[in-house]
């Protein structure tokens, strides 16, 4: 049956979510804003239904911090199929390409220098990319190839963790817009094998990591339900903070940049304000002044 928004709660915070496989992001919040009865959610970064791991999911006044979670480091586990290339580049898809040849140790290793720093990638076909307005996911599952050119994303660190024959095990650290599954892909065609993802958990997603996260059945538990809700804060850990007096928060929350004083004000960059042990704003620091972004309606 479904709930009246009226009925329900005005929950603020945020879960980190162990997403299990076989199910979407999209889905997965709707379940967590049916568990928790929360009049809005949203989540910090797609994962694949193939993926599990860190779901980080914003709940009311939360979802304001939702760009600075997103914009955070990833971390990602996961496990390459050699000899067989997918049209979505993971196990979900149809065979597209396949080969007999596997790439020796020695030879995943010298490849991994080219796939770390800024580079260039083609995202999937099956991907969330907009083209004019429709998801590429989209276009291709009705037949049309979608036209997607390369982009700049950063990897920070790509390792091998484990190499057989037909599979190996890689952690890769990466920036905002990278897709494990486009590296899987090109690392099969660079080492003239083909590949594609057979496996891939996110550990982490900026603040939030593997050890944070809880399932779906533990919050089904009252107790572990109120545990696992973070305070809106935990979504701007890597943002600096700076405390305010009432006056200054007032003025904030009207929209008004103010003049941050002390020696340990950030001069450039984003921070946010809190006083009385409640966010007041989020914005960007300017000559030395914190113009708000983003407004909390939260009682202090």
């Amino acid at each position: 049956m479904k709930v009246r928004a009226s009925a329900r709660n005005d929950v603020h915070g945020w879960v980190v979510l162990d997403k299990p496989a076989d199910m979407t992001s999209t889905h997965a919040v709707s379940r967590l804003k049916r568990i928790f009865n929360a009049k809005k959610a949203g989540h910090a970064g797609t994962l694949d239904p193939l993926a599990t791991g860190v779901l980080p999911v914003a709940f009311g006044e939360a979802t304001k911090t939702v760009p600075f979670v997103q914009d955070g480091e990833k971390v990602y586990r996961f496990t390459v199929r050699w000899g067989s290339e997918t049209d979505t580049d993971d196990s979900d898809g149809r065979l597209a390409a396949q080969s007999d040849a596997r790439p020796a140790a020695a030879g995943i290793l010298a490849l991994l220098p080219r796939f770390t720093g800024t580079i260039q990638q083609l995202p999937p076909s099956y991907s969330a990319i907009k083209i004019s307005g429709e998801r590429a996911y989209d276009l291709a599952r009705g037949g049309e190839a979608p036209v997607l050119s390369p982009r700049p994303v950063t990897i920070y660190a790509l390792d091998l963790i484990d190499a057989g024959r037909d599979e190996a095990v890689f952690e890769a650290r990466c920036g905002k817009g990278t897709y494990v599954r486009a590296i899987a892909r090109d690392l099969g065609r660079s080492l003239g094998c083909y590949a594609h993802v057979s496996a891939l958990r996110r550990t982490r997603v900026g603040p939030f990591y593997e050890t944070d996260a809880v399932t779906l059945p533990e919050l089904e538990d009252p107790a572990s339900r109120a545990e696992a809700l973070r305070r809106i804060e935990a979504g701007l850990m890597e943002v600096p903070r700076v405390v305010v007096d009432s006056s200054v928060a007032a003025r904030l929350r009207r929209g008004q940049p103010v003049l941050l004083r002390g020696h340990d004000a950030p001069f450039d960059g984003f921070a946010y304000a809190a006083c009385c042990g409640v966010v007041i704003a989020v914005g960007a620091v300017e000559n030395g002044e914190l113009i708000p972004g983003r407004v909390f309606n939260l009682p202090l």
